[in-house]
């Protein structure tokens, strides 16, 4: 297969914000369980834990001792502001706990931190709606040492419980990008001279093309693939080679492929020691 190339040269790196949203920074868990788990994981650094006033019982107990213990700020609010802060009217339970995530940054941020030279692979995730096909992606791409999945903050769930689980807590460390949309970030991409790519059945083999060195993956929706926004900016749209009558993957297994696709390309690409 010919060699594909994004067309335009590095531009330089892109302004850092000024400001850093505390959605750029921290995880929010609510529920009594999983914000007693993360207090109970010393790797964590939980930021403070909000609890409803009024708000009694053992299991509220244990979670003001557990805070208690590791020196983590309580502030009371009323239930209405938890509510509003979980983003979850269902199953807050009345307490919540930011969780600091040190791999997450605005992609504006990472881009301004790279080097002009260097392979930096990133998958971005465009329209996903399953949380566990979220946390999935988080864990392989991680796993697979990439350099950031770019997590739009419109358009696909946000990194709650049901996120977390399906990453197995590796999503409180997985090197988080954000952007207000999925073509926000793909736009910024491509600024700092990524290659930008689409996965979907109708392109080329995603194992045979010669990708630049600096690489975005876009995964699209379960259901209805690439947004057409998104698909305005590509460079091209990439397959995985299927075999065997199947026609496709779901979308976590399809990242996972991606990102050690991904991984195995930089290998051959940085020096060895």
């Amino acid at each position: 297969m010919p060699p594909i190339s994004s067309g335009r040269n590095y531009a330089g790196p892109v302004p850092a914000p000024q400001t850093r949203s505390p959605k750029d920074t921290f995880i929010t868990v609510y529920g009594r369980k999983p914000v007693l788990e993360a207090l109970d994981d010393a790797t964590l650094r939980v930021d403070k834990v909000i609890v409803a006033d009024g708000l009694r019982g053992d299991p509220v107990r244990e979670i003001l001792d557990a805070a208690r213990h590791r020196g983590v700020p309580v502030q009371r609010a009323t239930a209405h502001r938890v509510k509003v802060l979980a983003g979850n009217g269902r199953h807050d339970q009345g307490v919540l706990a930011d969780v600091v995530a040190p791999r997450m940054a605005p992609v504006e941020e990472f881009l301004a931190g790279l080097g002009a030279d260097g392979p930096t692979s990133v998958l971005v995730l465009d329209g996903l709606t399953n949380p566990a096909n979220v946390g999935m992606i988080l864990r392989s791409a991680t796993a697979a040492g990439l350099d950031g999945v770019l997590l739009p903050r419109r358009g696909v769930p946000a990194i709650d419980p049901l996120v977390v689980k399906a990453s197995a807590g590796v999503a409180f460390r997985a090197p988080v990008l954000r952007s207000a949309t999925a073509e926000e970030g793909c736009a910024a991409l491509r600024t700092a001279g990524f290659g930008v790519f689409g996965l979907d059945a109708g392109g080329g083999s995603l194992l045979d093309a010669e990708l630049p060195e600096r690489v975005a993956l876009v995964l699209g929706n379960e259901t209805d693939g690439l947004s057409e926004a998104v698909r305005a900016l590509l460079d091209g749209v990439l397959a995985i080679p299927m075999h065997g009558g199947v026609e496709s993957l779901g979308v976590a297994s399809a990242g996972a492929v991606a990102a050690f696709e991904l991984r195995r390309r930089r290998m051959h690409l940085e020096p060895r020691p």
